[in-house]
């Protein structure tokens, strides 16, 4: 493929930005510049910085599109850096909805400005990357010109994430879990439900992997529960070592009340980790309740622990749901193939504006 240049526009440090950024150097033999906003919105006075640094990027886009001069600009978020790839006056644009609709939280108080935003983005992109059926579902729902449409995930990396079949202690239960510690994750549901397990006399191993604002209220309440000596708060760990954690560890637990398409959860389907999650779409896109996996209401500790218990009883039942898993995984969230077909898409579209030019 001919040697391309895209302008990538969306905050640098995320794992779904590098894994996106990387797989097009790779399979697309492109050359990647970056632009990001520098604020971040943790606090009212953060945010107005990072909204005047908003309002005023336009000018300093296309100060970096005229001297760059790239073939291309992607951006991540609709309602943000999307919107500003819309109007960057470049072509051709491909923007990314993150998350189940993006315009988050419901009830902000921008919530209208937001869906304005996105609406201008979705309008004026050249194509439009749903990561997942749930983000698909949305565009649908507000009227999007579906052909402009990719229904694909990035994918992950089967070489880096293997397989491994695990089942290894059958006389107690190995979990994982690998999001960051943050309030809408809900460790506090799965420490409960194991503090649950630990009344019955139920023998477990709990990892939690990660950090976040949460670390410390999570580790005061492990301790409260009395299974802080069962639990192992891990903090962050390197990619390199993710897969020989989830390679060891029965089960991997997720109990968030909102997802987009959860690049963690693939990574422990592929691994052998048999999945528990929540009964929310983000999830119901890849999970059927007790076929490949397990479906939990959203904040019931019950429910989670019932659950877990019963595929700990079964585990037949789970050797071949994690065999099936890592066959979907294969054929569906590929990083390699995946991220051909994606690199293919972006230089047909720089092919085909060149020749209007």
């Amino acid at each position: 493929m001919q040697k391309r240049k895209i302008l990538f526009l969306g905050e640098t440090y995320r794992a779904d930005a590098i894994t996106w950024m990387n797989g097009l150097k790779e399979y697309g033999n492109f050359e990647i510049i970056t632009w990001e906003l520098q604020n971040s919105s943790k606090s009212k006075i953060k945010r107005i910085f990072r909204f005047a640094e908003f309002y005023l990027s336009l000018f300093k886009i296309r100060q970096l599109i005229k001297k760059e001069l790239p073939d291309m600009v992607i951006a991540e978020r609709t309602t943000s850096y999307g919107f500003l790839a819309a109007i960057s006056g470049m072509h051709p644009i491909a923007i990314a909805q993150q998350g189940k609709t993006d315009l988050w939280p419901e009830n902000s108080i921008s919530i209208h400005l937001k869906r304005w935003l996105q609406n201008y983005a979705f309008k004026n992109a050249d194509l439009i990357h749903a990561w997942g059926p749930i983000m698909a579902a949305h565009m649908k729902r507000v009227n999007v010109d579906m052909r402009k449409v990719l229904v694909l995930p990035k994918g992950i990396n089967l070489k880096h994430f293997e397989f491994q079949a695990n089942l290894k202690n059958s006389d107690k239960i190995t979990a994982i879990v690998t999001r960051s510690l943050l309030p809408e994750y809900r460790h506090e549901i799965i420490l409960k439900a194991f503090a649950k397990m630990n009344q019955q006399k139920i023998n477990f191993e709990l990892i939690i992997v990660g950090d976040g604002t949460q670390k410390s209220n999570l580790e005061q309440l492990a301790a409260a529960l009395q299974i802080s000596d069962k639990v192992s708060f891990v903090g962050r760990v390197e990619n390199t070592l993710l897969p020989k954690l989830l390679q060891e560890s029965d089960f991997y637990i997720s109990m968030p009340n909102t997802e987009g398409v959860s690049a963690s959860l693939f990574e422990a389907m592929a691994c052998g980790c048999y999945p528990i999650v929540t009964n929310i779409e983000g999830n119901q896109s890849w999970i059927e309740h007790r076929k490949n996996g397990q479906l939990i209401a959203i904040d019931d500790a019950n429910h989670l622990a019932e659950e877990l218990i019963w595929a700990f009883h079964n585990p037949e039942f789970r050797i071949k749901a994690v065999h099936e898993n890592r066959q979907f995984i294969e054929e569906k969230a590929n990083y390699s193939s995946n991220m051909k077909v994606i690199s293919e898409q972006y230089h047909q579209l720089i092919t085909d504006f060149q020749a209007k030019k």
